[in-house]
């Protein structure tokens, strides 16, 4: 859902995923709000000059309102890290770091290849370009059929949650509502698509969404090709940056993390969540009825499993 709010100030533009709790309270439904996979959480879209704080604050008794209407509990937020938008509704909401995320800088760097990928990255580059390996970097892709192949065997691979096997109507979705900023990476080898990258695109920066390899092209590192296709791609075509997003777990040595890493030796970001309990009563019976307290760091507690 979108919660876009407009005043004399400016416009606050709002994003989220409004799920169902499935505990009724008071005989009621009642809701909590997450970020859509990736980052959001509110943005500026304008604003009178230096009036910034006055605009967040009224979009906050605004949002609270409309939480209290729509029986909004609790929101949890994965504020995006190049936009730093944390910075700004901190007053509003409890605003964490959590760690840092990785970007190749294609703005500052006359060969961001070179200055931004490890040497280790660049070695298998060349060395799959060597043994045949192609790429093709297609705008607003048609579909996502070959790609969703690809995608769910690499879950099947990593053994990756129910949470990252999005569906038909997830694809279908972006293809409709964001086909223009979707890019699709793909690396071929003897005329197979072997490994694919599905990215978004606004203004001047690029963002790796998802990507995926087949088991038996693994040894070929096709997915360092990916990166190195839209890292040409972007840089010949005037984008400042690619963000690689960062690790699942907060450690420096995640392996997602380390993996990323190489593509972006200088360029990093701080990653910050943000929670907030709209409904204080609600929130606390909801707590008591999963028999669970407050104080635990899983949130919102009650959908502690």
């Amino acid at each position: 859902e979108i919660f876009e709010y407009t005043c004399e100030l400016g416009t606050v533009y709002h994003m989220f995923i409004k799920r169902e709790i499935e505990t009724k309270v008071d005989d009621t439904v009642w809701y909590d709000l997450i970020t859509p996979y990736g980052y959001g959480g509110p943005i500026i879209k304008r604003c009178e000059a230096g009036r910034e704080n006055e605009l967040v604050n009224e979009f906050g008794h605004a949002f609270a309102q409309y939480c209290k209407e729509n029986n909004i509990v609790s929101e949890f937020i994965r504020f995006h890290p190049v936009i730093k938008n944390s910075e700004l509704f901190k007053d509003i909401y409890d605003v964490i770091y959590m760690r840092n995320t990785v970007g190749t800088n294609l703005e500052d760097f006359d060969d961001p290849i070179h200055s931004e990928f490890s040497k280790s990255c660049r070695k298998k580059i060349r060395r799959a370009l060597r043994e045949g390996v192609k790429f093709e970097v297609i705008e607003n892709p048609d579909n996502f059929d070959t790609f969703k192949k690809i995608y769910y065997s690499t879950m099947d691979r990593n053994k990756a949650s129910d949470y990252y096997y999005f569906d038909d109507d997830y694809f279908n979705s972006c293809l409709e509502l964001l086909g223009e900023h979707i890019i699709s990476t793909k690396a071929y080898f003897k005329g197979e698509t072997i490994a694919e990258g599905f990215y978004f695109k606004y203004k001047n920066i690029i963002h790796i969404h998802l990507s995926g390899t087949l088991n038996d092209y693994l040894y070929l590192s096709p997915a360092y090709v990916l990166r190195y296709a839209i890292t040409s791609w972007g840089k010949e075509n005037g984008y400042k940056l690619i963000h690689h997003g960062g690790g699942t777990t907060n450690s420096e040595t995640d392996s997602l993390y380390r993996f990323k890493k190489q593509f972006g030796k200088n360029t990093e970001f701080k990653f910050y969540i943000g929670k907030k309990i709209w409904n204080e009563e609600i929130y606390q019976k909801l707590c008591k009825i999963k028999g669970i307290g407050d104080s635990i760091d899983y949130f919102p507690a009650y959908r502690e499993k």
